[in-house]
């Protein structure tokens, strides 16, 4: 069992983009706030590699400000078609500027938009509130290309365990965990 968790986590995400009907990237972030209580949602992966796992979001949301208070996070793919699941534990870090930007800059114009009219995980008191917002943000931004908002960024979940998951009979599962030791890893499996 010498295998490097960056390089079996690609083999299983390629995987994916082959057998997953929908959004292979699609992740579990769970976050705690300041006294430790849970939240949970789904994000995208948007990229991954040895420094960490990656996701944008708008920084005043609830996952900001829990991130902002307690930068510790753990993730779960369940790629259910392949009967596998990863799940990843780490602090938590803001990527740069130019890396937000870089990314930002290759959404869809409507996501571009979306991201300056949207107050996320704030009240709205109507749906026509957010979408009279949004025409407002187009308007604006017609002429020129959408530039990113200053509270828009993204988050980088730095491993320090990362555990691979495969179903077999009897639920007799196989579970291999890594674990982040200095520059290496160390590598056990667990019981089902």
């Amino acid at each position: 069992m010498a295998d490097d968790p960056i390089d079996l986590f690609d083999t299983w995400l390629r995987e994916a983009g082959a057998g997953e009907p929908n959004d292979p990237n699609a992740m579990a972030l769970a976050t705690a706030d300041a006294v430790g209580r849970p939240s949970v949602r789904m994000v995208l992966l948007k990229g991954h590699d040895a420094r960490g796992f990656v996701f944008y979001s708008n920084g005043e949301s609830r996952k900001a400000d829990e991130l902002a208070a307690n930068p510790s996070a753990a993730l779960l793919f369940h790629w259910k078609s392949l009967r596998r699941q990863v799940r990843i534990e780490g602090a938590v870090t803001r990527v740069s500027d130019g890396e937000a930007d870089a990314y930002f800059a290759s959404r869809s114009r409507a996501s571009q938009l979306g991201a300056w009219a949207s107050d996320q995980s704030r009240p709205l008191d109507a749906r026509e509130t957010f979408e009279a917002r949004y025409a407002e943000v187009d308007l604006r931004h017609a002429a020129a290309p959408v530039p990113r908002p200053p509270h828009w960024g993204g988050w980088r979940v730095v491993p320090d365990r990362i555990e691979f998951w495969e179903d077999r009979p009897g639920r007799l599962h196989h579970r291999r965990l890594f674990v982040k030791t200095g520059e290496g890893w160390t590598e056990g499996l667990l019981y089902p």
